[in-house]
Order: C-alpha cells, then structure tokens, then sequence
C-alpha cells in the first residue's frame, strides 16, 4: 500500500524542520569561523559548478518524477522508463564532468583546489536517482538518507572547519557527503526495478520533454545563481557572503512550501492521468490556503525581525545582511504560490510552455535590474532584481491560467491571511525602537509574533489541528 500523500507530507516536513534547525546550528559557526569573504568564496565557486550540475540533470528532476508516477503500477514499464532516462542522466553528465574539469584546468586561477573539490557535486548529480523514489511516493528512504546526511555534515563542520582558511575542507564536506547519500538510493532501487537494456532510441524518446522542462530550470538558475555569480564579479565576495547568509534564512521557511509541492507533484500527476479533476481542483485549493497562511505569517516575522537578528546571529560583520533579510522575505508568499500553480497544476498538465515564458521573463527582468542596480547599491541591488523576477513569475502564471482554475478565488481566500500579516508586522516591528537587552527584545518579537498570528489565525489553526479536515482522500480505483 502506498503511503497517503499526509504521510508523505509529514515524512518531507520532518526533513525540512531538521533542514531548517542545521543551519541555525551551523550558520553562526560558519559566520564567525569562514567570515564573509570564505563564505562568499564558497558561495561563488558552488555558483559556477551548480551550472553543470543543472545541465547533468537537464529537466528530469520534474519530468522523471511525473513519468515514473504515470508508469509506477507496471515493473516492467517502470524498469524500461527508469533505465531509459537515467541513461541519458548518465552520458550528459559525464561529458558535463569532463567539460568542468576542462574549465577548472585551463581557465580557474583563482579559486583552483576549491573549485576542482566542487567537481564532487556533479558527480553526485550524475548518481541522482531521487526523481525515482518521488515518482513512486515512497518519501520515507528519501527523507531518512537525508536526515541522516544532514547531521554528519554538522558534526563534520564542527569538527574540522576551525578558521578561514578552511574553506576547502567546508567545501568537501558538504560535496563529499552529497556524493555519499546519493549512493546509498542506490541499494533501495535494486527492489523497485530490474535491469533492462535499453535501445538508442528510448533515450532519444525522453530527450525532448527533457529539454522543455530544462528550460525553465536555467531560467530559474538565473535568478537564483546569477545573482552571486554577477555580485563576486562586482561588488566582490564579501557581498556576496551578505546576500547569501541572508538568502538561507530566507529559504528556510521555503523548505515547509518545497515539502509540500515535492508531495503533491507525482499524486497530481496519477490523478490527472486518471481524469479525477475534481480531487485536483480540491487539492490545489486547500495548498493554496495552507501556503498562503504559512508563507504570509513568515514573511511578517522576518520583515520584524530581521534587522535585530542579523548581528546577534551572524555577527556585527553581517549587520548589512539584516536589511537584506528583511528585503528578500517579501519573495516569501510570490514563491509559495507560484509553487502550488506549478507543481499541482503546470507540471502534471504538462502546459510546459506557461512555465517557460514565465521564469524567462522573471530571468530577463531579474538580469536588467542586477545590471541597473547591483553596480551601486551591491547586495541590495540583487535583492531589487529578485523581488521583481518572483513577482513577475507568480503574476504570469497566474494571468496565463485564470481561465482554467479560479484564481480570483484563490487570491480572496489568501486576503484575509495577508491582512493578518500586516497587522503582526505592525505590532512587532515597533519592538526594533524599544531600549532593550538585543537578545531580550529578539526573544520579545518572536514571542509576540507566534501569540498574534496564531490568535489572529484561530480559526484556521483549528481546522489545520482537525485531522478529520485534514484527511486527504484516495483517488477511487479503477
């Protein structure tokens, strides 16, 4: 029996509050022991190698997990589609890995050994089988093999990463221990598939509908990435080390939205292959309200907080990084409901074309403001380009399908959370002014903002807490 998608979301929220707890751990070491320059040295470095890390896994990260969904009750089609896209996972990477190696070799001088460290990561893209296990709803291996990973990379820190100097050993930590997880899915897929030869033109079957949902990810990449890459060239790295401990704290909240989407991708994709629209419609729905609530309050504690929690966090060198938190926490609700419009309705639709235009028009609009803005205003100025890249996303999306799903809708049920937010933001940011103890008045705004928002959202607290309200259904057998 395969696991309910409230179980499986249970399994990836588990990850995702440990994957958000690692770096309250790990940051403030890293901060103070890496300082913003290692940091930003790590930062831009992985930038580079992340590149041929998306070209090795093309789109199939979506598409492998969308197709192993539709083809998951049947060994012998889940074998030959499992061997035929990892196949063309495997060439594209190795000729990915070479071309890095060329690139480090020949062109690389000032980053040289942490850059050629960084080269485990592709290989560890060229090991990854996760799409498999997402298509097939088995969440648990997947969470269990992260978590574990998770908490080797803090205790390896903590243990050898002592001062700046040791951002080479930072660096294979975090891509040694990649490669490792990755090989352990391995000996769970022995179970689930058998071994198939494939033929030239079974890989050449996935080779399209890869690209087309490849596209998008170099999109995204360019707002995402480009952003440090263009920074370090600029502004140098310790910008880049603002903007990117700024971007982690940002991104854990996010990981709760991610855990959500990365559940619901391959069971729209079986409902929607079995014509069960009006479960979709029910699904996407309840995502909406639930991101909304959670994405809103979030972006209201951050806003608050974040000029108080930047120093005591990372140190007075990261003061900067405390505007910049505050700047990148209005992306919050845009991603979070641009991510449900994507992996519950545009991916298992397969209306590919909508994704693409819109990345790519947040990708342009995020590369002409990093050129106006970040030249003199530095982190601050790619935070501008974000901020307009998410939003133009969300915005054409949503316009693109507003005759398919009720986005009118969707947007009247998030008003009230939104206006909630507003309401928290104005009672706990006056808390900044108040003459306190920093780590007093930090404890302050938390505290008040986890009562506000949670009497403010009572009501719907409640019915989250009802698992009879809760219960996702099973789609009826055919």
């Amino acid at each position: 029996m395969k696991p309910s998608p409230k179980k499986n979301f249970v399994y990836n929220l588990v990850y995702q509050v440990l994957a958000m707890i690692i770096p309250i751990l790990t940051a403030p070491y890293l901060a103070r022991t890496l300082g913003a320059a290692g940091i930003g040295t790590y930062s831009y470095t992985h930038s580079i190698v992340y590149y041929f890390m998306l070209l090795t896994m093309l789109g199939i990260n979506n598409y492998g997990n969308r197709t192993i969904a539709k083809v998951r009750d049947d060994k012998e089609k889940l074998s030959k589609t499992f061997w035929s896209i990892y196949s063309l996972q495997l060439c594209v990477g190795t000729i990915m890995l070479l071309l890095y190696l060329g690139y480090v070799a020949l062109l690389e001088n000032q980053y040289p050994i942490i850059s050629m460290i960084q080269s485990l990561f592709i290989v560890s893209a060229i090991l990854d089988i996760n799409w498999l296990f997402f298509g097939l709803e088995e969440f648990k291996k997947t969470v269990t093999r992260n978590s574990i990973v998770k908490l080797c990379n803090v205790v390896f820190i903590f243990l050898f990463v002592k001062d700046s100097s040791d951002v080479w050993k930072y660096t294979l930590i975090m891509s040694g221990m990649t490669c490792i997880s990755q090989l352990v899915l391995w000996g769970f897929a022995r179970k689930k598939i058998k071994f198939v030869l494939i033929k030239i033109r079974d890989i050449k079957a996935h080779i399209k509908p890869n690209l087309i949902l490849f596209i998008p990810v170099i999109a995204v990449s360019l707002y995402k990435m480009m952003d440090k890459i263009m920074l370090g060239s600029i502004s140098g790295m310790t910008e880049v080390g603002f903007y990117e401990n700024a971007e982690k704290i940002t991104s854990i909240p996010l990981m709760l939205i991610t855990a959500l989407g990365t559940v619901m991708l391959p069971r729209m994709s079986n409902i929607i292959a079995k014509g069960n629209t009006k479960q979709a419609s029910t699904y996407i729905s309840k995502s909406i309200s639930f991101v909304m609530f959670a994405s809103l309050a979030m972006f209201a504690g951050l806003a608050a907080v974040g000029r108080n929690f930047a120093p005591l966090f990372f140190g007075e060198e990261f003061r900067k990084t405390g505007t910049l938190i505050m700047m990148l926490s209005s992306t919050l609700p845009m991603i979070s409901f641009a991510n449900v419009l994507r992996t519950q309705f545009l991916i298992p639709k397969e209306k590919d074309k909508i994704y693409i235009k819109s990345v790519f028009l947040g990708a342009a609009i995020n590369l002409i403001m990093n050129l106006i803005f970040i030249p003199p205003y530095g982190s601050i100025g790619a935070c501008f380009g974000t901020i307009a890249a998410e939003f133009i996303v969300m915005a054409y999306q949503a316009f693109a399908i507003r005759n398919e799903l009720p986005i009118r809708q969707y947007l009247k049920q998030s008003l009230p959370f939104l206006i909630k937010a507003i309401i928290m933001l104005g009672f706990i940011y006056p808390l900044n002014l108040v003459n306190l103890n920093p780590y007093v008045r930090l404890a302050a705004q938390i505290l008040a903002g986890i009562v506000i928002s949670s009497l403010l959202n009572f009501r719907y607290i409640s019915s989250l807490l009802n698992l009879k309200k809760l219960k996702f259904s099973r789609p009826p057998r055919h």
